[in-house]
């Protein structure tokens, strides 16, 4: 019921929304009472309009929401829903509320009766969530599907160019999109409408009335035993046949269950390419109009048997679920590839982060380094000149006072008288003399200064490369990290890689069975053309040899061609037979 229920509210939506006629998101009161009575009607539920208006008389005058409508849609309508009512009528209803507000109004290729079709196909193939859109691999897998109905070849390259055009915000196509993708011809060129109609045609009965197989073949009467055409039309759980193809005229259907079975029969009364059909009450004999349709309807009824066996919805509904699920599957491998890609980069950050801090750390200590080190040059240079203009000084002291002496000595024969001046000149020369001493000292002083000014300079640096060791160690723990996580998504590439060719693998194993089911076909044939041939020719050896038996003791009918086979009372006794046998068929 559940997978039902999602089926109707596909259809409902697009009726809902074509109410809404401002895109509000909203519907007048009297258009829902329309649309519930329609509903109501086509889907063979018992209306009742004063459910309606209990349930929406807090809101007598404005519109109503969808989310509003469908707490009365489920509990009033859909959960009354019985598989009894005519999907196509339910379909049709809901289109013609919506075709005239979206179908374009550019000229299509095809007839309204067959965008129908295809909007129904698309309420079947589209995503379960709203707005309702067909992703790009249900696309392919319709165009691949109308292709081969219309006898084409399927162009790959070119639809692949199409997706190249694909509104990524929207990740698939609308219904009216999709209608108009294969009214304009882009993926039918060369094929002209009939043949297009009679594609989509097929496609329709496939995929939405559950048609596994159909054609005419010849069928044997349970009553008279005559052999009259008929249309036959396989589904999941049934054999309808029909006078002709345009299913107006029924004339049977042959219940299939899993107690069912079909045999290949061989050819009799004139008939060939016969097969049995075997029910619980009833038997029927079918005549296909060549070998290979009767391998096709044996297979296609054998197949449609075990299925019931199996309790498996139909080949087309069970790859649509299987085509679901392989896409939810690869959407949650996708999301979980992207969270782990995030908390990598979160972590790459984060580390990035950490680098950068440690690089501006080291970078205001290099800068403290370099201001520490601009000042001790700084003060180192005005030492030296002050230092150099002390020497330069004192050089010229010395200078002055050599000369002084000089001048001295060879006038102190000369000028005895002038002794006090010279005994002042020496209390000044010692006093140049203690100056120079003192000079000498701070000379010294200013040296042990600059040794320790180098020490400081040496631990400085010592420290620095401390610093540039640690920020060494750091970037290779980084380098470490980057790699292992390049290792692990070399191996996630790897693991998606052997994924890839088991998948190629698994193909050419189907492939190569599928081939080797062929040659077993031909086989087949060739093993019944010799089993018929042999048959043929014990049929024409036993007709030459009559056995010779013991005659009745009875009196027999004379002929020309001698004594008959049976007695009066004998033909007598097979004529009554026989006319009862007519009277009661």
């Amino acid at each position: 019921m559940g997978s039902l229920k999602d089926e109707l509210l596909k259809a409902i939506w697009h009726a809902f929304t074509a109410l809404d006629q401002d895109h509000s998101g909203k519907v007048s009161k009297s258009q829902l009472k329309v649309l519930s009575h329609n509903l109501c009607t086509v889907l063979k539920v018992p209306h009742d309009p004063v459910a309606l208006e209990e349930h929406f008389r807090d809101d007598d005058e404005g519109p109503v929401s969808n989310q509003g409508y469908m707490p009365y849609l489920n509990r009033f309508i859909l959960e009354k829903v019985q598989d009894n009512f005519d999907k196509i009528e339910f379909n049709r209803m809901c289109w013609t509320l919506c075709v005239k507000k979206n179908l374009t109004k550019n000229p299509l290729l095809i007839t309204e009766e067959d965008a129908f079709k295809v909007w129904v196909i698309f309420n079947f193939l589209s995503e379960d969530k709203y707005p309702l859109i067909i992703v790009s691999e249900e696309i392919e897998y319709l165009l691949k599907k109308l292709t081969e109905a219309m006898g084409g070849g399927w162009q790959q390259e070119q639809f692949e160019h199409y997706k190249v055009n694909f509104d990524d915000s929207k990740n698939g196509l609308s219904a009216w999109e999709l209608i108009e993708l294969i009214g304009n011809g882009q993926f039918s060129k060369g094929m002209d409408r009939q043949t297009v109609s009679m594609a989509i045609n097929e496609v329709f009965n496939e995929l939405i009335l559950d048609v596994l197989k159909q054609g005419y073949m010849m069928k044997k009467g349970h009553r008279r035993k005559n052999w009259t055409e008929r249309w036959f039309v396989l589904k999941p759980n049934l054999i309808s046949y029909y006078v002709s193809e345009d299913l107006k005229d029924k004339k049977g259907d042959i219940l299939l269950d899993e107690n069912c079975c079909v045999e290949s029969l061989p050819d009799k009364d004139g008939k060939k390419c016969l097969f049995l059909v075997k029910c619980f009450d009833k038997t029927f004999e079918i005549s296909a109009s060549d070998k290979k349709k009767k391998q096709e309807w044996i297979q296609a009824i054998h197949s449609t048997i075990h299925l019931l066996k199996l309790g498996s919805p139909p080949p087309h509904k069970e790859a649509r679920q299987r085509r679901k699920e392989l896409r939810k599957k690869q959407l949650a491998e996708q999301e979980e590839l992207e969270r782990q890609m995030k908390e990598l980069q979160v972590a790459n950050e984060s580390k990035q982060q950490e680098l950068e801090a440690v690089r501006k750390k080291l970078e205001e200590a290099a800068s403290r380094a370099a201001e520490e080190e601009k000042k001790r040059l700084q003060t180192q240079v005005e030492l030296q000149a002050r230092f150099s203009t002390e020497l330069e000084r004192e050089k010229l002291i010395r200078q002055q006072m050599e000369e002084q002496v000089a001048q001295k000595s060879s006038e102190l024969e000369q000028y005895l008288q002038r002794v006090r001046e010279l005994e002042d000149m020496y209390l000044k020369l010692q006093e140049a003399l203690e100056d120079e001493r003192q000079a000498r000292q701070d000379e010294e002083t200013v040296r042990k200064l600059q040794a320790r000014l180098l020490e400081e300079e040496s631990s400085k640096r010592a420290e620095l490369e401390k610093w540039h060791l640690e920020q060494q160690q750091a970037i290779q723990t980084t380098e470490a990290e980057k790699q292992e996580l390049e290792n692990q998504r070399v191996l996630k590439e790897q693991a998606l890689q052997e994924a890839m060719e088991q998948l190629e693998q698994l193909e050419l194993e189907r492939k190569q069975a599928l081939e080797q089911y062929e040659e077993v076909k031909k086989k087949l044939e060739m093993a019944t053309d010799k089993t018929k041939s042999w048959k043929d020719k014990v049929a024409h050896h036993e007709g030459l040899i009559r056995l010779i038996e013991p005659g009745s003791k009875n009196p027999h009918l004379i002929t020309n061609w001698g004594p008959a086979a049976f007695t009066e009372a004998e033909l007598e006794e097979r004529e009554k037979n026989w006319k009862e046998k007519k009277t009661t068929e």
